[in-house]
């Protein structure tokens, strides 16, 4: 095969991805797709990366590229009379300059985003977050992709009568172009509880007890059941769904795609029923495929179980270049060039590249332990939230400020630091309020609670919190928690692992060699799941994972006469307060209000957060307070770009 020749001779040194300022895809050593007689590309948890990843070669390909390879892709599938489905699982906005820095919010994403052709797709919980954000998914993407968007589990107060009504369809039944394959498919939210009040999500677990649900898995006229949601792959609400299907069909074959976790992840629930989640940020396009499914009641004759396979490929061109056999000259198409043209403007007209200062290293989230000179967490805590938090301190008043680790949604890279680096590290409109004069101790177990007790507070009577809750990075949530089967296949999720380790998610064991001679390995997704240790499409080496706690806090002087800063310590002090102090005013995230009024009771620590905490910073956002930080302090030497 001379696909990664042809792939190699194609990386001229004018070869880049769509977008001007993306880097060059790297070569490296790949392994094929497997084609079968139904086909999918799946995307998850994007969250407005439709420019792709500016900054990272192996995940630099845009959307219109993507658009490109889906093409070629359903060509090929269809000329071997199979079929392509596309498939998209939420979480589209809040995360990327393209989405975040525009009035109002997404005024351009929508429009780049239905360029593709996507065949079922559902809500994820960001876009319930907000009251706009959720009515335009109802006015807007829903009507973009009338008959796709499914909404087994989500209803919304129409905007215009005030009625409560679906978001979208429960669910549909459609018939394979090529194939003819029967499929009842649904659209799933997991059981999320912090949506905006026009919004309703039931639980998982009584949408299928409800009579649609019970008469869509009694049709007998099905070929294969396609399961959808914003639902990580393994996870009682897809347990529940599962056995709900298999106590009326016990050998339908079963294709679950989830996401939320922004992991790659592929769980069996038996020998034909399969999920699939594909990462986050456009860094995964997800692929999955099924050979011996019956047609049309007919029973299949390839084999007397269907197989599934999937695969997890890279976002990048040289990766699509070597799926479709085509490169730089072959692969872009007309539709895909005039998409990666509307992101294009849509990056200038928002002024994306806008620089606030350069930074000097690499900041890792989960990369290096916490605490650590090149983690994020710890820059945060010792620089950014000392320097600037103290302006809005009262008068000789030590703070204590307190803010989730999910906060952070990225990695912060040497050289500029731009409009777009600071919604891509942190874009939520979250502000900050404080409890005056705390008992320092009180404070501290607070902090202690948060990381540590967090069923402890779900279960409290009147939290109103899921069980589930999590303030760390959502990637973390799997990694950081067992999932295994008890004699009743119910899902169990254990408690958090305590030490701090790479986690095994990391695996250099690689099977599956690639197909002929090629490049290194350069690091990335070494991806260990349910199906083995050779779904990555690229063969990578690993990169190492930490965990971190849901929380952090810093210390924070009392204001200073000046509004400036000078140039950061690497240990800020709080200037004379060298022993503890006896209280603090107590600065946090309004987003995790419910947690610190439940942590409050818990400790015992006078505080009313509705009568007893106010704005603090004039309701400045966590983005505004770094962006505000970094033009103080990361100042670009002359003719830095």
């Amino acid at each position: 095969m001379t696909s990664l020749l042809l792939a190699l001779l194609g990386l001229s040194a004018s070869t880049l991805a769509a977008q001007p300022s993306a880097p060059k895809p790297i070569p490296a050593p790949m392994r094929n797709l497997t084609f079968g007689q139904l086909n999918f590309l799946h995307t998850t948890d994007t969250h407005g990366w439709l420019a792709g990843h500016l900054r990272e070669p192996s995940y630099a390909a845009d959307w219109g590229d993507y658009i490109a390879f889906a093409s070629h892709i359903r060509e090929k599938v269809e000329a071997d009379g199979a079929d392509l489905l596309l498939i998209d699982t939420g979480d589209r906005i809040e995360g990327n300059g393209l989405y975040d820095s525009s009035e109002p919010k997404g005024l351009y994403t929508a429009d780049i985003f239905k360029q593709q052709h996507i065949d079922v797709l559902c809500s994820g919980n960001h876009e319930l977050y907000k009251k706009n954000s959720s009515e335009d998914e109802y006015l807007i993407t829903v009507p973009n992709f009338k008959g796709n968007y499914l909404s087994s589990n989500i209803d919304i107060m129409n905007p215009q009568s005030g009625e409560r009504v679906p978001l979208a369809p429960r669910f549909k039944k459609f018939i394979t172009q090529k194939q003819g394959i029967r499929i009842v498919a649904f659209g799933f939210l997991f059981d999320f509880t912090q949506n905006y009040n026009n919004t309703i999500v039931q639980p998982v677990e009584e949408t299928i007890k409800e009579q649609w649900f019970q008469d869509a898995i009694r049709d007998k006229d099905v070929d294969l059941f396609l399961v959808i949601g914003h639902v990580p792959v393994q996870s009682k609400e897809y347990t529940d769904i599962y056995k709900a299907i298999r106590g009326m069909h016990w050998d339908t074959p079963i294709q679950f795609f989830g996401g939320h976790q922004h992991i790659r992840d592929y769980a069996k629930y038996d020998e034909k029923a399969y999920g699939l989640a594909s990462g986050r940020f456009m860094e995964t396009i997800g692929f999955a495929s099924i050979n011996g499914v019956s047609t049309g009641g007919k029973k299949a004759s390839i084999s007397t179980n269907p197989t599934f396979t999937r695969k997890y490929i890279d976002n990048n061109l040289w990766s699509f270049y070597h799926h479709t056999n085509l490169n730089e000259s072959t692969f872009p198409t007309q539709q895909s060039k005039n998409v990666s043209k509307m992101i294009e403007n849509a990056r200038h007209a928002l002024n994306l590249d806008h620089i606030y200062g350069c930074t000097p290293q690499d900041l890792w989230m989960s990369r290096v332990q916490y605490p650590h000179n090149d983690s994020i967490y710890t820059w945060l805590e010792k620089q950014v939230l000392p320097d600037i938090l103290s302006t809005g301190m009262r008068a000789n008043k030590t703070g204590m400020a307190i803010i989730n680790t999910g906060a952070i949604r990225f990695d912060i890279f040497k050289g500029p630091f731009t409009q777009d680096t600071a919604f891509m590290l942190s874009p939520f409109t979250s502000a900050f309020r404080y409890a005056k004069d705390v008992p320092y101790d009180k404070a501290k177990q607070v902090l202690e609670v948060l990381n540590r007790q967090m069923k402890i507070l779900a279960e409290m009577p009147g939290s109103g919190l899921s069980a589930s809750a999590f303030l760390a990075p959502p990637e973390q949530l799997a990694m950081d928690k067992d999932i295994v089967v008890d004699d009743d296949n119910e899902s169990q999720v254990q408690l958090p692992k305590s030490d701090q380790k790479p986690l095994s998610l990391y695996n250099d064991d690689d099977s599956g060699e690639p197909s002929e001679p090629s490049p290194s390995r350069i690091p990335g997704y070494t991806t260990k799941d349910a199906a083995g240790d050779d779904g990555d499409d690229t063969i990578h080496s690993p990169i190492s994972y930490y965990r971190v706690p849901n929380c952090i806090s810093a210390l924070i002087a009392e204001s200073s006469s000046s509004s400036s800063f000078s140039s950061p310590s690497p240990s800020p002090t709080l200037g004379n307060a060298v022993a503890d102090p006896q209280t603090v005013d107590l600065v946090y995230l309004d987003f995790i209000e419910p947690w610190m009024e439940q942590a409050f009771k818990f400790v015992g620590a006078d505080v009313d957060v509705k009568k007893d905490t106010e704005v603090f910073l004039d309701g400045n956002t966590l983005t505004q307070v770094v962006v505000r930080w970094v033009e103080e302090n990361w100042k670009c030497k002359d003719g830095a770009e």
